[in-house]
C-alpha cells in the first residue's frame, strides 16, 4: 500500500529498471518503493520502467539502492543521444535480445534431437538416453541459467515468481532423470520409453524426463525472445515521433546561413527552410508562404496553406516554398516533445485492469507452488508411482507462469497510444480507457469545434446596378488595413477575386468601421450607423437582407460610396466542412451528441440543424458551462466533451472524458484526457474508436490469460498434459497476448477511409 505524499513540493523521478522476467517482479519492486516514506510508486513490466513521485530534494541512489535490494537493478536514464546519431533504434543491438537469441538457438540445436528421442521409440538407438543427457545437460545448465539465476535471486529475498516455477520445473525433471540413469533402471542399455501426452503410471526410476527439461527451457525461451522483440517493436512509434525531428538547421546570423545541430537553436533565432525540408522547431514565419505537410505529426493527409504570421510545427515539412522561420519553442518545450512526454506517460501508467492483475501475479506464484505440491501428496498418497506424482506436480509448474498475464495490458496500451500518436490522437492515461467505454454523450462545444471559429465572407448582396465585384473590391481594399476579424474576412476573399487598390486617407472609426479614398471614390465599410454619419441609407433590399443575415446569428457589414448605399457583405463563422460527417459517426458509436453555445439559439439551431445534432444547449455563459455538464451528468449520463477553448477548461475537466482540439489553447488541452493534435472533429471519433479498440484488446488478453491458467492448471494437476507441451502451451500464451496487442497497429483512421 503506497505512503500517502506529504503536502508541498513532490520530485517525480523516473527510473530503468533491469532484471525484471514476469509481472509478478514488478509488482515486488513497487511495493518495496511503496514502503520508503512519502513515495508512490508504480513499476511497469512492459516498458521496463518506475514512475515514482517522492518529496522534494530525496536522493534518487536511495531508491535505486531499494531496487538493488530487492534483487534488481535500476539506473536512472541516461541522457539523449547528440541529435546528429542517424543510427535507428530499431537497429542498434541489444544485449538482452541478443543473448536470449544464443542461448534458444543452442536450446533449438540440442533439445530437437533430445525430444524427437523421447517422442519416438524408432530413434531410440542402445545408448540414447546417454546420448539424451548429453545434449540436455547444457541446454539446463547454460541456456536455462538466467532462469536458475533469477529465481535463486529472488529465494535470498524470499520472494517467488515465475523464473522459480520454470526453474524448479526444469531442475525437477533433470535431477530425477539422473537419479533414474545412476541409480535406477533409466541407464540399462537398450531401454526405451514411449511418449505419451498424459500421465500414466509407471517405474519411476525407470523413466528419464531429459526431454521434458530441455524442451520446457526451449519453449520458454523461444516465447522470452518473441516476447523481448515484440515489446520493441510496441515502442517503436513513441521512438519514431521522438526521432521525428529535424537533426540540423540553416540558421541566419547577420544575414548569413550557417548550419548548425538543432540542439544548438535558440528561441528567437531566425531560420531557412527550403522546399522538402522539415522544420526544425516550432516557430512563426517570419518571411514567405508555402504549404506545410504536417501528416506525420498529425495523420492530416492535406498540405496546410501558411503564410507571414502563422505558427508552424517542428518535425513538419515545407512542402512548398522558402520559409523563414523564427524559433519560438525549443526541445522539450515544443509540441513534439509534449507529444512525446503524453504518449510515454500513457505507456508508463496503469490502468484500474492493470492493477487487479498485478495483484494476482503477486500472490499467483506462491498459490501454484502450494498447488504442486499438494499435487504431488495427493498422487503418492493415491497410491500412484513416483514417477506419475512427480510428472503431475511438474507440469503444474511449467503451465502456470503467468507471463500473460502480466503483458495482457502494458502491450495494448504500448501499441495503442503509439498508434494513436501516429495518427494524431494523444492519450493522457490508461484509466481514460475506462471512460471512452462508458460514455453516451458527447457535448459539442460550437467555435472552433464543430465550426472554423474563423469568420469567412459567406454572401456579397450588391445594390440594383452595382457589379458584385466592384462592391468587394473597394470594400476588401479598406478592410485590408484592418485588423479586426470581420474586416480580415472581407480583406482575404476580396484579395482571393483579385490585386486590390491603394487606399488613401485611411481612417479607423472605433466601433464602427473604416472610411477612406479608393480609385477616387469616398467610401466607407461597417456598420449600418456608420453610414448613417454620412447620410447614408440602406434600401429595403438591402435592410432586409441585413436583418435576414443578423437573425441568423450572421454578421451584416454595410457599404458605401459617393453618397450611396452600395451593399451589404455577410460574414459568420462556418461550419468546418467535416463536422457533419463527424457527428453521423459519434451516432454511429452510441453516441448522443449535444451542441453547447453561448450563441444565440437561432444561431445554434441553425449550426446543429447543417450537422445533424438535435439537442441543442445556447446562450450559455463560458462559467455555467460546468454546470450543463454537471445537469447531464446528474441526469444519468456518461459525458465526454470536445473542446478548444480557455472557456472550456473547466468544463472539459468536469466531463467523465475531456477531448482538446489541439489547435485549441494550451488550457484546454491540459484539461482534457484525449488531446486530438487535428482542428478536424471526425478525429474525436477516431480517438473514441482506438480507445475503445485498446481497452478490448486488454480485456482479451487479460480473458486469455486467466482463463487459460484456470483451465491448464487443473489439467496438469489431473496428470492429463505432458510436461513438456505444458511449457509449449505457457510459451505460447505469452507470445498470443504480445501478437494480439499488435494487432492494433493496422487501427485505421476514419478519416482516411472516408476522405
Amino acid at each position: 500500500m503506497s505512503t500517502a505524499l506529504p503536502p508541498g513540493p513532490v520530485d517525480r523521478i523516473e527510473l530503468e529498471i533491469g532484471g525484471m522476467t514476469c509481472a509478478s517482479c514488478a509488482m515486488r519492486i513497487e511495493k518495496k518503493l511503496n514502503k520508503v516514506e512519502g513515495v508512490t510508486a508504480s513499476v511497469n513490466y512492459a516498458t521496463e520502467k518506475a514512475r515514482i513521485e517522492a518529496p522534494a530534494g530525496i536522493d534518487p541512489a536511495e531508491l535505486i539502492a531499494v531496487v538493488e535490494k530487492t534483487g534488481y537493478t535500476a539506473a536512472l536514464p541516461a541522457p539523449p543521444e547528440p541529435e546528429t546519431s542517424n543510427v535507428d533504434e530499431d537497429e542498434k543491438p541489444d544485449p538482452e535480445l541478443i543473448s536470449l537469441r544464443q542461448r534458444l538457438v543452442g536450446s533449438i540445436v540440442l533439445s530437437v534431437p533430445v525430444i524427437a528421442m523421447a517422442m519416438a521409440p524408432v530413434l531410440q538407438f542402445e545408448y540414447w538416453q546417454w546420448a539424451s543427457l548429453a545434449l540436455a545437460s547444457p541446454v539446463v545448465l547454460w541456456a536455462a541459467w538466467p532462469f536458475h539465476k533469477a529465481a535463486w535471486t529472488n529465494l535470498r529475498h524470499g520472494a517467488a515468481t515465475m523464473d522459480t516455477l520454470v526453474s524448479v520445473g526444469t531442475l525437477a525433471a533433470y535431477v530425477w532423470s539422473l537419479y533414474a540413469l545412476f541409480l535406477g533402471t533409466a541407464g540399462t542399455p537398450g531401454m526405451t520409453h514411449p511418449f505419451t501426452l498424459s500421465v500414466a503410471p509407471s517405474d519411476g526410476a525407470g523413466n528419464i524426463y531429459l526431454e521434458v527439461a530441455a524442451g520446457v527451457t526451449m519453449f520458454i525461451l523461444a516465447g522470452r525472445y518473441f516476447e523481448k522483440r515484440s515489446k520493441r517493436q510496441a515502442g517503436a512509434a513513441l521512438r519514431a515521433l521522438l526521432h521525428m525531428g529535424a537533426k540540423e538547421v540553416a540558421v541566419l546570423r547577420g544575414g548569413v546561413e550557417t548550419r548548425i545541430p538543432v540542439a544548438q537553436l535558440a528561441v528567437g533565432d531566425e531560420f531557412v527552410v527550403r522546399p522538402g525540408e522539415k522544420i526544425a522547431t516550432d516557430g512563426v514565419i517570419v518571411t514567405g508562404t508555402s504549404a506545410v505537410d504536417a501528416s506525420m505529426l498529425t495523420g492530416e493527409s492535406v498540405p496546410v496553406e501558411v503564410g507571414v504570421g502563422d505558427a508552424v510545427t517542428g518535425a513538419t515539412v515545407n512542402a512548398g516554398g522558402r520559409l523563414v522561420v523564427r524559433a519560438t519553442a525549443i526541445g522539450g518545450d515544443t509540441q513534439l516533445a509534449h507529444m512525446a512526454r503524453l504518449v510515454e506517460d500513457a505507456q508508463s501508467g496503469k490502468a484500474e485492469v492493470q492493477r487487479l492483475a498485478d495483484r494476482v501475479a503477486g500472490i499467483f506464484v506462491p498459490i501454484v507452488i502450494a498447488i504442486a505440491i499438494a499435487t504431488l501428496g495427493f498422487w503418492l498418497g493415491s497410491g500412484f508411482p513416483n514417477s506419475a506424482a512427480f510428472t503431475a506436480a511438474v507440469a503444474v509448474l511449467i503451465i502456470a507462469c503467468p507471463c500473460a498475464l502480466g503483458l495482457a495490458t502494458p502491450t495494448a496500451l504500448l501499441v495503442g497510444t503509439g498508434r494513436g500518436a501516429q495518427m494524431g490522437v494523444l492519450i493522457k492515461g490508461p484509466e481514460i480507457l475506462e471512460s471512452t467505454r462508458r460514455a453516451d454523450t458527447i457535448v459539442l462545444d460550437k467555435t472552433g469545434t464543430v465550426t472554423s471559429g474563423k469568420m469567412t465572407l459567406v454572401e456579397v448582396v450588391p445594390e440594383t446596378g452595382v457589379e458584385r465585384g466592384e462592391l468587394l473590391r473597394l470594400a476588401g481594399a479598406l478592410e485590408h488595413a484592418s485588423e479586426h476579424p470581420v474586416a480580415q474576412a472581407i480583406a482575404k476573399a476580396a484579395a482571393a477575386a483579385g490585386a486590390l487598390p491603394e487606399v488613401e486617407d485611411f481612417k479607423n472609426i472605433e466601433g464602427k468601421g473604416v472610411q477612406g479614398v479608393v480609385d477616387g471614390h469616398l467610401a466607407v465599410v461597417g456598420r449600418e450607423s456608420l453610414l448613417a454619419d454620412w447620410t447614408l441609407e440602406l434600401s429595403a433590399e438591402l435592410a432586409e437582407a441585413k436583418a435576414s443575415a443578423e437573425a441568423e446569428g450572421k454578421t451584416a457589414v454595410a457599404v458605401g460610396w459617393d453618397g450611396e448605399a452600395r451593399g451589404v457583405l455577410i460574414v459568420a463563422d462556418t461550419v468546418k466542412p467535416t463536422s457533419a460527417e463527424a457527428v453521423a459517426q459519434f451516432k454511429a458509436l452510441g453516441l448522443t451528441p449535444v451542441l453547447l453555445t453561448g450563441d444565440n439559439k437561432a444561431v445554434a439551431e441553425r449550426i446543429a440543424a447543417e450537422v445533424g445534432i438535435d439537442e441543442v444547449i445556447a446562450e450559455v455563459m463560458p462559467a455555467d458551462k460546468v454546470e450543463q455538464v454537471a445537469r447531464l451528468q446528474a441526469e444519468g449520463r456518461v459525458v465526454a466533451m470536445v473542446g478548444d477553448g480557455v472557456n472550456d477548461a473547466a468544463a472539459l475537466a468536469k466531463a467523465d472524458l475531456g477531448l482538446a482540439m489541439g489547435t485549441g489553447t494550451d488550457v484546454a488541452i491540459e484539461a482534457a484526457d484525449l488531446t486530438l493534435v487535428r482542428g478536424d472533429l471526425r478525429a474525436a471519433a477516431d480517438a473514441i474508436r482506438l480507445s475503445r479498440r485498446t481497452l478490448g484488446t486488454i480485456k482479451g488478453n487479460l480473458f486469455w490469460a486467466f482463463a487459460y491458467n484456470v483451465a491448464a492448471i487443473p489439467l496438469a494437476a489431473l496428470g492429463l498434459l505432458n510436461p513438456m507441451l505444458a511449457g509449449a502451451a505457457m510459451a505460447f500464451s505469452s507470445v498470443f497476448v504480445v501478437g494480439n496487442s499488435l494487432r492494433l497497429r493496422s487501427f485505421k483512421s476514419g478519416i482516411r477511409e472516408n476522405a
